[in-house]
């Protein structure tokens, strides 16, 4: 059973410079109790993808003649996001079907309004409680994740939050509407590593006890190997990998997946240098011709087709592709077959 469905998902923006393209040709699936980590530098186009699920971009934004996200909302055909253009078509899946935890929470909060006031008018806007029974919900949410004194702090403001209170107040706000997919958005990159590693087990906790899908955001490959269970790596744009977290991480077949584990301390050689990708990410009012990494690969020879061509996601193992000609396949080695 699928989810969520997103196939051919092209973006570009309007600008006064032209179209600028964000994302090009990316389509994964995710399925019921499912974590997907899907893993990039800044300006990769995570973020884009993520809120073209719910779409949050600009009005400026241009979709693909072919792109199609469809969500299985639990009642009826799934339902294809991108064919709703009004906001209120929108209602039932922002907050309700998705949720999503963004990665400043003090940007996503309003500040001149009580955290417990947010969290009970979305639950009266999404599902069939009252008032006293939103609030009463809300103060359990708030207990579920880790919150002491929820009955006092739900009526506080979130500057009177800490940084991981309020990381774990917005997990709560985003759960309690109980929605089939879960959009994380780099929840743990502004909290110190003892928070980081009490929200991460929280929300492998609350997967397995929701059921719900994840899509899971982040720069961290470190993170995506404790808490999804398949991984996508995007670059400019595109996916350059994907397939189960071992495997990816293990035997990675791309030269950017690759450089990006690099790019990690050796935890069994703290004296061994990190070794950086070479070059920057380019604008995307300069994007590559042929493969988008070949301007950064240092295994590539001059002249090499990835300069001209676009290669595909090839097969490197069942579930594992890579976007690789077929005849640059990294060949199984024993381990891997084992």
């Amino acid at each position: 059973m699928t989810l969520l469905s997103v196939q051919d998902l092209d973006i570009k923006f309007r600008t006064d410079e032209g179209l600028v393209t964000a994302v090009d040709n990316v389509s994964f699936d995710i399925a019921p109790g499912e974590v997907l980590g899907l893993v990039g530098e800044s300006g990769s186009g995570k973020s884009v993808t993520a809120k073209a699920l719910m779409q949050l971009n600009g009005r400026n934004t241009v979709y693909g003649a072919h792109s199609h996200i469809r969500l299985d909302t639990g009642y009826g055909d799934p339902l294809e996001v991108l064919s709703l253009k009004r906001e209120r078509d929108m209602r039932p899946i922002r907050g309700g079907a998705i949720s999503m935890i963004f990665q400043e929470p003090m940007a996503s909060f309003a500040p001149a309004i009580t955290v417990g006031a947010q969290m009970v008018e979305q639950l009266l806007i999404h599902t069939d409680m009252g008032k006293k029974e939103a609030r009463e919900y809300s103060i359990h949410m708030l207990d579920r994740v880790g919150i002491t004194e929820p009955a006092r702090r739900i009526d506080q403001y979130v500057f009177e939050y800490s940084g991981g209170m309020r990381q774990r107040a917005m997990i709560a706000m985003a759960l309690s509407t109980k929605p089939r997919l879960l959009i994380a958005d780099e929840p743990t990159t502004a909290l110190d590593v003892t928070i980081q590693a009490q929200v991460l087990d929280l929300m492998s906790e609350l997967v397995a006890e929701f059921g719900m899908g994840i899509l899971f955001i982040t720069h961290d490959l470190g993170v995506i190997a404790q808490v999804a269970d398949r991984v996508a790596v995007m670059y400019l744009g595109r996916i350059m990998e994907m397939g189960p977290v071992r495997d990816v991480i293990r035997h990675p077949a791309h030269a950017y997946t690759q450089g990006l584990l690099r790019a990690l301390p050796q935890l069994d050689d703290l004296d061994a240098p990190l070794v950086p990708i070479p070059g920057d990410i380019p604008s995307p009012l300069e994007r590559p011709s042929g493969c988008v990494f070949h301007p950064r690969n240092p295994t590539l020879a001059p002249g090499s087709r990835y300069e001209t061509e676009v290669p595909p996601l090839s097969q490197v193992s069942p579930g594992h592709y890579a976007a690789l000609f077929p005849e640059d396949i990294p060949q199984a080695t024993p381990e891997r077959r084992a």
